[in-house]
C-alpha cells in the first residue's frame, strides 16, 4: 500500500493526509488526542488496524491541525476550524461522501461535521465520545492541565497516562516507548495543553439531536462508558455497542472494530436528502431605522441602505455566510460554524458605524428544517429573538454558541437569563466583548 503524504489547504494552513486502499466506500479516521502519519505506521498494532480498515474502505488518514505533520497556523484553533479541516481533507482526497470514524477527542470534530454536512456523511462511528464533562472546570482538572503543560513528553508523564488509560500496553516496554514517542512527535506541550483544555471547555449536548445520519457508538466499561452512552441516547436512532477490553485509550485494541464498522455501514440504507441540518443563525437589524429614514428623507435613506446592504453582503461572503432573507433593513443568514458567524457580525457592527449606523445582532446554533433551499424551525425563531434582545451595537449569542467556540479567541460578558417570546423556557445569553485578531476569515469557497 502506498503511504504517500499529501497536504490539503484549509484557511491558509496545510493539513497532512494519506489515502490508503481503494475500497468502494470512503472512511476518514479522525484521530484521538495526537497522531503522526509517519510514526503511526511504525507500530505493528496501529499498522494492522489501518491495513484492516483499508481492506474494506478507501481509508483517509490525517493529522489534526497543530499535531503530527500538520501546520498549527499561529494559534490553537476552535472546534469549528478543526471541523473545517476535515472538509478540506475530504475535498483534497476527492471524497464527496464518507464514513467518519472519530476517536475520543476526535469524536467532537466528527460529530460536528456530521451534523453540519449530513449530505456528505454516510455514517458516523464514535469511540468513547464525550459531549460534556461537568467536572471540566474543576480545580482538579486545572491542576491536571498545569501538570500536562509542565511534564508533557517526559517518560514519567507518558507512563502515567498509559498505566491509567491502557494498562495492557503499559505492561509492554516496547509499547511504553512507542507511546511516549508518539506524544513527543504528535504535539508540542503548548498544543497538547490547548487541545486538552478545549476538550474540557466544549459542550456539544445541544448539537447531538441535530445529527441525522446513521450513528454507531463504541464503548468499553470504565470512565468513558457513561459519557458514550449519554451521546448515544441523545443522537436520534444511534446504536451503542460494547466492544472488547477495558482500556480507556486506543480503539484498535478491540480487533472486532473494523468488522463492526463494515457490518454497520453495509446494513444501513442510503439516507434520503436530509430534511434538517445543523446551522448557525445570524440576524441583524438597524437600530432606529424609522427615525433615521424620516430624518434623511426617502432618497438619502435608500442610498444609505444600499451602502449598508453592500457592506453586509461583503462580510457574509468573506465569512462564508449564506444570505437567506433581507427584510427591510435586517438580514437573516446562515453559517456552517458559529465562530465565523460571530466574527462576521462583529465586522458588520464595526463597518456600519463608519456609515453612521448602529445595528444589533443575534447568533444561535441549532437544528434547522430545510425545504427547497429555505431554512426554518425553532432555531431560526431563537436566533431572531436573541437579536431582538441585543442592545445598540451589540452582538448577542446563546449559550449553545458560547459553548461551541471554546478556544476561538472570543470573549463574552454574561447577560443573564432571558425569556424569548414564543420559545419555551429561559435562555442564558452572552454579549461578545472581544474578538482577537487571530480568528481571520476563511477564504470563500
Amino acid at each position: 500500500m502506498g503511504l504517500d503524504i499529501r497536504y490539503a489547504r484549509s484557511g491558509g494552513v496545510s493539513i497532512a493526509y494519506q489515502v490508503v486502499g481503494d475500497g468502494p466506500v470512503d472512511l476518514v479516521y479522525v484521530p484521538d488526542w495526537v497522531s503522526n502519519l509517519v510514526y503511526g505506521w511504525e507500530s505493528p498494532r496501529v499498522r494492522a488496524f489501518y491495513e484492516r480498515l483499508a481492506q474494506s474502505f478507501r481509508l483517509i488518514l490525517f493529522d489534526k491541525r497543530g499535531t503530527g505533520l500538520s501546520d498549527l497556523g499561529g494559534h490553537f484553533p476552535s472546534l469549528e476550524t478543526r471541523m473545517d479541516d476535515v472538509r478540506a481533507v475530504l475535498d483534497a482526497a476527492g471524497s464527496s461522501r464518507a464514513v467518519l470514524l472519530g476517536a475520543q477527542d476526535g469524536s467532537g470534530m466528527a460529530t460536528l461535521y456530521a451534523a453540519t454536512y449530513p449530505e456528505r456523511t454516510q455514517a458516523l462511528v464514535l469511540f468513547h465520545p464525550v459531549a460534556y464533562n461537568p467536572d471540566g472546570q474543576s480545580e482538579e482538572v486545572r491542576a491536571e492541565l498545569a501538570d500536562l503543560r509542565e511534564r508533557w513528553g517526559t517518560q514519567e508523564f507518558c507512563d502515567g497516562l498509559l498505566r491509567e488509560g491502557a494498562p495492557t500496553l503499559y505492561a509492554d516496554p516496547a509499547e511504553r516507548e512507542w507511546f511516549a514517542n508518539l506524544l513527543r512527535v504528535g504535539a508540542s506541550p503548548s498544543v497538547a495543553y490547548a487541545l486538552n483544555r478545549a476538550f474540557y471547555e466544549t459542550d456539544l449536548r445541544e448539537i447531538l439531536p441535530a445529527v441525522r445520519v446513521p450513528t454507531l457508538v463504541f464503548y468499553r466499561p470504565g470512565w468513558f462508558e457513561r459519557f458514550a452512552l449519554e451521546v448515544a441516547e441523545q443522537i436520534p436512532d444511534a446504536r451503542a455497542l460494547r466492544i472488547s477490553g477495558d482500556e480507556m485509550f486506543e480503539v484498535d485494541l478491540s480487533p472486532e472494530v473494523p468488522d463492526e464498522i463494515e457490518r454497520f455501514v453495509a446494513g444501513e440504507q442510503l439516507p434520503v436528502v436530509p430534511e434538517s441540518v445543523l446551522a448557525t443563525i445570524l440576524f441583524t437589524d438597524i437600530v432606529g431605522s424609522s427615525a433615521r429614514a424620516s430624518e434623511l428623507g426617502d432618497r438619502a435613506w435608500r442610498d444609505l441602505l444600499a451602502r449598508h446592504h453592500a457592506l453586509v453582503r461583503r462580510e457574509l461572503t468573506r465569512y462564508r455566510g449564506e444570505e437567506k432573507d433581507t427584510a427591510g433593513d435586517g438580514f437573516f443568514a446562515t453559517f456552517d460554524g458559529p465562530a465565523r458567524a460571530i466574527r462576521c457580525a462583529h465586522a458588520i457592527v464595526d463597518g456600519v458605524r463608519e456609515l453612521g449606523l448602529e445595528i444589533r445582532a443575534g447568533v444561535h446554533t441549532g437544528e434547522c428544517e430545510v425545504h427547497e433551499g429555505k431554512v426554518a424551525g425553532l432555531a431560526v425563531v431563537i436566533g431572531a429573538r436573541v437579536a431582538a434582545a441585543a442592545e445598540d451595537g451589540e452582538v448577542l449569542v446563546s449559550q449553545t454558541v458560547k459553548d461551541l467556540v471554546a478556544g476561538a479567541g472570543i470573549d463574552f460578558e454574561e447577560r443573564g437569563e432571558h425569556e424569548l417570546k414564543g420559545v419555551p423556557g429561559s435562555w442564558r445569553l452572552y454579549s461578545v466583548a472581544d474578538v482577537t485578531a487571530h480568528g481571520q476569515a476563511a477564504p470563500a469557497s
